[in-house]
């Protein structure tokens, strides 16, 4: 008898955590990717095609890693997110997490995660194509994912072009592991795949292919969309974002809703009361090319 009760009450608090973590009336179902209906087989993508998807993301630190991978299963909530984004870059700490608390958005917390890095989304944004095979990629296939993500900083590695520094420290073994060397200051890398995946030529400078120059601070008012509790078990192919497992797969990402402690609302109940003010060309421009933040607007 004992145990029986036991057992009930853990179902009883496994049905209030659910009930917790489930989104409000109105919030929109998490929809598959668009194209794949939720009865059709999950892709497939051969190691190759893996490098290829993962090439420009796998020298990220982990902690922005997992975050991408994460907001790619929902790539068509990227565009409006990076709209946003661009739109408020001006903002940044706590006056940033409090505006994106204030608009009441409506997208996953894994999208709005990667709301302080406009270059990030832009990218996504950008290539929409990509965005949408990483997410599917991620989703069918997890462990081969970060499979593809090791293998890539393997080779980074052993051509001499990823290397620890002031801004990143880089775990070497069995599984490199790519962490900011401050906790609350995450650098966006820029490089070339075509050249740091590959043996470099004789005499070229191998020390500059990687710059780690542009960086955004993330201190505890991000800690509700996650930030400084993702990390990879790379051993077990396991991604924890928001310190739990990332548990959304093809098969249950209709339904899937990954626990948070922020509030989420539905689209009906967004607001906008911040002045708008886009990134100008050279603002866009340090970014893309990883050169040191430019900031040209002031509130």
């Amino acid at each position: 008898m004992q145990r029986l009760l036991t057992m009930s009450s853990l179902a009883g608090l496994l049905a209030l955590f659910a009930f917790a973590q489930a989104p409000p009336p109105g919030y929109p179902q998490q929809a598959p990717p668009p194209g794949y209906p939720q009865q059709q087989a999950p892709p497939t993508y051969p190691p190759q095609e893996l490098d290829r998807l993962v090439s420009r993301i796998a020298l990220y630190p982990d902690p922005l890693l997992a975050q991408v991978l994460a907001a790619a299963t929902f790539p068509d909530q990227i565009p409006d997110a990076a709209r946003w984004a661009d739109q408020h870059h001006y903002l940044q700490g706590d006056q940033l997490a409090a505006a994106i608390q204030a608009d009441r958005l409506p997208w996953d917390p894994s999208v709005q995660a990667l709301l302080p890095f406009p270059s990030v989304l832009d990218m996504m944004a950008s290539d929409q194509a990509w965005t949408g095979e990483l997410g599917n990629a991620f989703l069918a296939q997890q462990p081969d994912v970060m499979d593809a993500v090791q293998r890539e900083r393997h080779e980074a590695y052993q051509y001499g072009y990823l290397r620890s520094n002031a801004q990143v420290i880089v775990n070497d073994g069995p599984y490199i592991e790519i962490v900011p060397a401050r906790p609350d200051f995450i650098v966006v890398p820029f490089y070339d795949p075509l050249i740091v995946f590959a043996a470099p030529r004789p005499g070229f400078f191998v020390g500059g292919a990687i710059r780690f120059n542009f960086g955004i601070s993330i201190g505890a008012a991000f800690r509700p969309w996650g930030w400084g509790l993702n990390r990879f078990a790379w051993n077990t192919h396991t991604v924890f974002v928001n310190n739990a497992p990332w548990g959304r797969t093809w098969v249950n990402r209709g339904a899937y809703v990954h626990p948070y402690a922020m509030q989420r609302y539905a689209p009906a109940g967004r607001t906008e009361s911040h002045e708008l003010h886009e990134r100008s060309p050279r603002e866009r421009e340090a970014a893309r090319s990883g050169h040191e933040r430019v900031e040209e607007h002031r509130h």
